[in-house]
């Protein structure tokens, strides 16, 4: 695709290598195996979301959360690494966005965060109504006036003093580049006075600084992203918080810059264009 990164999002790098090359008997055990427990996974949440939730307090939901979350993880085979630590109190989430895991490896780290997510989510089977049941907003990217909806939602949830997430890129890349980061969603800490802390993602495998199976791109269907990640080997997701900025009185551009460069700087990734000194949001401590 024109436009992008070298490396970003080339189709012909959208195909798992492990795709290419053919799977080993062995890795397809596996990866039936961890899909297997995945779905057993999946029931448990449904039941404990239709059973537990309602009768539960915030603290006691976002103590499951991190449970179920965690719990996705390891029945896909990938080993999480935190690093860093989440503010307390209202706080907008920027994170990179790579895999359809990424909900779920932050979760397992900060389960009271609420994600902005596509609508398109919410026809995931039996996932996409799980990750409904957690306080999700979907927004219709597609629909101009819809983006004004969610920030105002958002910008609500962070004067109520709680955590909101967003994937500035509005897509996935494949981990070794960054897509450029879109501001409109940014508008909503500004307007709440809120900190804004972004939160670096990597995906590695044995012997690679990135993970051709947790790349998820346009072209790969979800059921094929799973599979891949099931049958993959020593996946790691590294889930690294940030020092959060302020975002009074910030342009939400040149604050997008901002937090672009400062994920870019944790990934070991060159930063995007200089933004103006005068502009420029600064760390809070």
């Amino acid at each position: 695709m024109s436009g992008l990164p070298a490396g970003s999002r080339r189709v012909a790098d959208t195909e798992p290598a492990h795709a290419r090359n053919g799977w080993s008997a062995v890795r397809v055990l596996v990866g039936g195996w961890r899909l297997l427990r995945v779905t057993l996974h999946l029931l448990v949440g449904i039941g404990i979301v239709m059973l537990r939730f309602p009768w539960l307090d915030a603290v006691a939901r976002q103590r499951r959360i991190a449970w179920w979350s965690r719990g996705l993880l390891n029945a896909m085979g990938v080993r999480l690494i935190a690093e860093g630590a989440f503010r307390a109190g209202a706080n907008l989430l920027v994170a990179n966005h790579i895999s359809w895991l990424d909900v779920a490896a932050m979760h397992a780290v900060c389960p009271r965060a609420r994600f902005v997510s596509k609508a398109d989510v919410r026809r995931w089977p039996l996932l996409g109504w799980l990750i409904g049941e957690v306080g999700t907003l979907f927004i219709e990217r597609e629909r101009k006036r819809d983006a004004l909806r969610v920030v105002h939602q958002v910008a609500e949830a962070l004067r109520a003093g709680e955590a909101v997430a967003v994937f500035p890129e509005g897509t996935t890349g494949d981990g070794r580049a960054l897509l450029p980061f879109h501001a409109n969603l940014l508008q909503a800490a500004i307007a709440a006075q809120a900190p804004v802390q972004p939160v670096a993602l990597r995906y590695t495998e044995p012997g690679l600084e990135w993970s051709p199976a947790a790349s998820w791109l346009g072209p790969i269907p979800l059921a094929a992203s799973v599979w891949a990640i099931a049958c993959a080997r020593g996946v790691q997701v590294r889930v690294e918080v940030l020092s959060a900025r302020g975002s009074a009185h910030a342009d939400r551009r040149a604050l997008a810059r901002r937090l672009q460069d400062d994920i870019a700087g944790a990934l070991g990734l060159p930063p995007c264009e200089a933004v103006p000194a005068e502009a420029m949001p600064q760390a809070l401590p």
